[in-house]
């Protein structure tokens, strides 16, 4: 028994140099590899120096081949990426134009304020009329004060830029909504 294990262990001492160059695209515990590297420990006694040698060589090739295949799908993750930051600011430059283009009306009814926007619109109630109306007539500039209409709409309206299509707290759209309440509201003291 002694002479049948000291073979293997001979092979055993050979593979981990074998593979310590498969196992990075691999785990461990995979049964298909284990069985290949067992098979792989029962061939090396049986060949020469020249197959050992044209394995070794195989082994580089495949590992750097594994890394090239690795660095490739980092590549075309960091490309997607970029292609989707691309996309996000052709889709907001759009929006901004759009945006640019379309007409703002308040009306007041009788139950309410009606916003317009093009064809579409929505139904403000008497307080958050008066919660905006106190928003643009607070101190600051113009940008600030788009700013807090935009925090307003996010926290008490998000259906609202579902209907105006606004892209960020600097947007035009805001600012000429605040000039619209501004000059066509009052409270009433």
């Amino acid at each position: 028994m002694l002479i049948k294990k000291k073979p293997p262990e001979k092979a055993a001492k050979k593979k981990p140099a074998a593979s310590t160059k498969k196992t990075p695209a691999k785990k461990p515990t995979d049964k298909v590899r284990l069985s290949l590297a067992k098979e792989l420990v029962s061939l090396v006694p049986k060949l020469d120096s020249e197959g050992l040698a044209f394995l070794v060589k195989q082994a580089r090739i495949h590992m750097y081949n594994m890394q090239v295949d690795e660095l490739g799908r980092a590549a075309k993750a960091v490309n997607t990426a970029s292609a989707r930051s691309k996309a996000i600011k052709s889709v907001a430059q759009k929006t901004r134009a759009q945006s640019s283009k379309g007409t703002i009306k308040i009306d007041a009814t009788g139950t309410g304020y009606y916003l317009r926007y093009n064809n579409s619109g929505l139904i403000f109630s008497k307080n958050e009329m008066v919660q905006m109306i106190k928003l643009v007539n607070s101190s600051g500039s113009q940008n600030e004060i788009a700013g807090r209409l935009y925090n307003w709409f996010f926290n008490e309206r998000r259906d609202f830029f579902q209907l105006v299509p606004i892209t960020d707290k600097f947007d035009k759209q805001l600012v000429n909504i605040a000039g619209i309440i501004r000059k066509n509201f009052k409270l009433k003291k």
